[in-house]
């Protein structure tokens, strides 16, 4: 896992209230961009130097207006497309039974704006990879009055652009290629046939891209701003839903003989058979060398219902341990499980409608994923690595709110800097190193 080098926190602590977009996220929630109406005109519409292309940030501007020359530069969601190009993406291919990685659906859903034939403008390649419609929507009827900048955001919104800095629908958006949806889903097959393991947090993804955009007083008027531990609680929340919809969905479970093995903890199967591991976790109520189902995005919504809901958080710790012990048993106990968990993750999900984390509540969260964490609630790697890109959002949060130090060199920098390198390489990772990194840091805050 590499380190999150963040810059300072560019998140205000804002007092926004969730409840309007958090209840009945489904109805209220748009399409997708790929799948809405609109047609996509591609990147070029956006990359005049007097647009988006201006190679320095425009003075006195509500806008950096450099934002396409730092995707194509910087960002790899630009090279997306190109990946499929690669030797690597050539033999998946080859595996998986495929032309070519760069005309195939499974692989252009994901690597590039894959929109039907119909919905592509005279300007739009394919070949651009992920680019700004592919996140912020056909530009077909924003495009004229977004230019103009005689509108609100909200008309232009109206009008088919995707609201990004909804961290509720971020997230929707981003999970639907970094964790899959009804539409697009990375199985087993697709990762044995090499496939890298997919991993994905809000906050931190959000911070390590490199942002087109500056958070300043003009930004917060128009679009609200949201503090690290908002858009980190909204992203683990999302992702447990959509992992427990997909999980119970008979579309991925009702094939074969075995689950859907993209479910479990990948590192349950694959680790050196020369580092012996016999470790129970007792929050599942597993046996040592059970196959464990990948509950790195469950834990950590726990741990943002132990702040929001004390009681809530515990149902979710027993029906998370009564999913677990369905795994070892049949998919249909599986499925029900799921469905039952989901049910609680949305009441989860409402509660947070509203919900302000102030100094108190956002340490607590920290503390608490700490001393789990130290507890070996974390073992597995995928909840060491969500826990640890927990603490780094949840820091960013205190530093903004002047609770902590969070600089470089600082105790508690330094301490994170031990977690990261625990768990730097997942295949050689030891669950000792990581509860040992964790002691330190405990110290440190």
């Amino acid at each position: 896992m590499a380190k999150c080098y963040r810059c300072d926190d560019w998140a205000s602590v804002f007092a926004c209230v969730l409840l309007a977009i958090l209840s009945n996220t489904v109805l209220a929630s748009p399409p997708l961009p790929p799948s809405g109406d609109d047609m996509h005109l591609g990147v070029a519409t956006c990359a005049g130097s007097t647009c988006h292309g201006a190679i320095e940030p425009f003075a006195n501007s509500p806008v950096l207006q450099n934002e396409f020359i730092t995707w194509q530069r910087k960002d790899s969601h630009s090279e997306a497309y190109s990946v499929l190009l690669n030797d690597q993406s050539k033999r998946i291919a080859r595996n998986l039974g495929l032309k070519s990685a760069q005309t195939a659906k499974i692989c252009l859903d994901c690597h590039a704006d894959n929109v039907p034939d119909g919905k592509r403008g005279k300007r739009f390649q394919i070949s651009d990879g992920v680019g700004c419609e592919t996140c912020h929507g056909g530009a077909e009827r924003y495009l004229g009055s977004h230019v103009s900048g005689q509108v609100t955001h909200q008309k232009n919104i109206e009008g088919g652009l995707f609201p990004t800095e909804d961290p509720l629908e971020r997230a929707r958006l981003c999970l639907s290629c970094h964790l899959g949806n009804d539409d697009k889903f990375a199985t087993h097959r697709i990762m044995g046939a090499g496939h890298p393991r997919l991993s994905f947090e809000l906050d931190t993804f959000t911070a390590i891209q490199p942002a087109h955009f500056l958070v300043d007083d003009d930004y917060q008027e128009r679009k609200g701003a949201w503090s690290n531990v908002q858009t980190w609680a909204i992203g683990q929340t999302l992702a447990t839903r959509q992992y427990l919809q997909q999980l119970s969905s008979s579309k991925r479970m009702d094939k074969g003989l075995f689950p859907e093995l993209a479910f479990f903890d990948c590192h349950s199967c694959h680790h050196s058979m020369k580092q012996q591991r016999w470790a129970s976790r007792d929050s599942v109520g597993l046996e040592p060398g059970s196959i464990r189902l990948n509950d790195g995005n469950i834990l950590m919504a726990r741990e943002v219902a132990s702040v929001v809901d004390a009681g809530l958080a515990k149902q979710i710790s027993q029906q998370m341990r009564a999913l677990h012990q369905a795994s070892q048993q049949s998919k249909s106990a599986i499925q029900s499980q799921a469905k039952k968990l989901l049910g609680l993750n949305q009441q989860l999900l409402d509660k947070l409608a509203g919900y302000k984390f102030g100094k108190s509540t956002t340490l607590k969260v920290a503390n608490n994923v700490i001393k789990h964490g130290i507890a070996g609630q974390f073992l597995d790697y995928s909840g060491a690595e969500q826990s640890v890109m927990a603490l780094d959002a949840l820091f960013n949060s205190l530093k903004a709110q002047g609770a902590i130090n969070y600089a470089p060199g600082s105790p508690v920098s330094m301490g994170m800097d031990k977690l990261y390198n625990a768990l730097g390489d997942e295949d050689t990772y030891v669950p000792e190193r990581y509860i040992t990194a964790l002691k330190s840091l405990r110290k440190a805050i």
